[in-house]
């Protein structure tokens, strides 16, 4: 099991990609720090996962924290720090384009506003929940962070705005950035970059989308079909492990080949 005796803390990890992360993690021995800005999706998750966890040792904790809130942040990774000893990974999974009404708009028809709320809440939870971790870490010269981009950070997607596309290639930059600054403390970084993802918040997207259009999205990508969350999860999972531990700085594209 690679993640016996590891602490992981997982935002935005009561639905999708960060759910899918946490199953395999738990089930891989785990304790699982599950972060959600919305009781519900936790009263639901958390109890699944501890179940999924039963046969390996691996736990799930439930933390109704606003990852965009810089003192809850702080606070989240003090008590976890305090009350088990160690983070070993961060998953940070906060992110998306659907946060404003049209996630596609081109950049005439982009407000300032819906420019900003993009670019904050794709990057401002990752920034916060690393620059809180990053010490817990350093103390045991050792951690794992995992940042999700997204192809549309490779200027590759046709289905997101620029504001996105901007705020997803701060991600791979960060990312960059960040592994240069802290391999020499022992903790590595990577990060993943999606493309299309049915999760709980995408899948009705795409489900209103005509066939021809889904067939086109289906006929680009290589693998001929579109990524479950689980796909993702896999990945993000391969960059905290020790299967990793010469990697780092990287992005890997997980698009079935787009």
């Amino acid at each position: 099991m690679r993640f016996k005796n590891k602490v992981a803390l997982i935002t935005a990890a009561a639905n999708g990609i960060g759910r899918a992360s946490a199953e395999i993690m738990v089930r891989e021995g785990a304790t699982v720090i599950v972060v959600d800005n919305h009781q519900g999706r936790l009263d639901e998750a958390v109890p699944a996962l501890k179940q999924a966890g039963a046969s390996s040792g691996g736990r799930a904790h439930g933390a109704l924290v606003d990852a965009l809130d810089p003192a809850q942040v702080d606070k989240l990774v003090g008590d976890v720090a305090r009350e088990h000893g160690q983070i070993d990974i961060l998953v940070n999974a906060v992110g998306g384009s659907t946060v404003v009404a049209k996630p596609a708009a081109t950049t005439e028809e982009l407000s300032f506003a819906d420019w900003q709320k993009l670019i904050a809440f794709n990057l401002d939870a990752t920034f916060l929940c690393t620059h809180a971790v990053i010490p817990v870490m350093k103390r045991r010269r050792s951690g794992k962070i995992v940042n999700l981009a997204s192809i549309a950070g490779r200027g590759l997607s046709s289905e997101s705005s620029s504001a996105y596309a901007a705020a997803k290639g701060g991600i791979i930059a960060f990312t960059r950035k960040l592994a240069h600054e802290l391999g020499p403390e022992g903790i590595n970084v990577n990060a993943i970059a999606p493309s299309v993802t049915l999760t709980e918040r995408i899948r009705p997207h795409w489900e209103k989308r005509s066939q021809a259009s889904k067939a086109e999205t289906i006929e680009r990508t290589p693998l001929r079909r579109v990524a479950e969350a689980a796909d993702q999860a896999r990945v993000i999972c391969f960059l905290a492990s020790p299967d990793a531990d010469f990697v780092t700085g990287l992005t890997i594209d997980v698009t079935g080949g787009v």
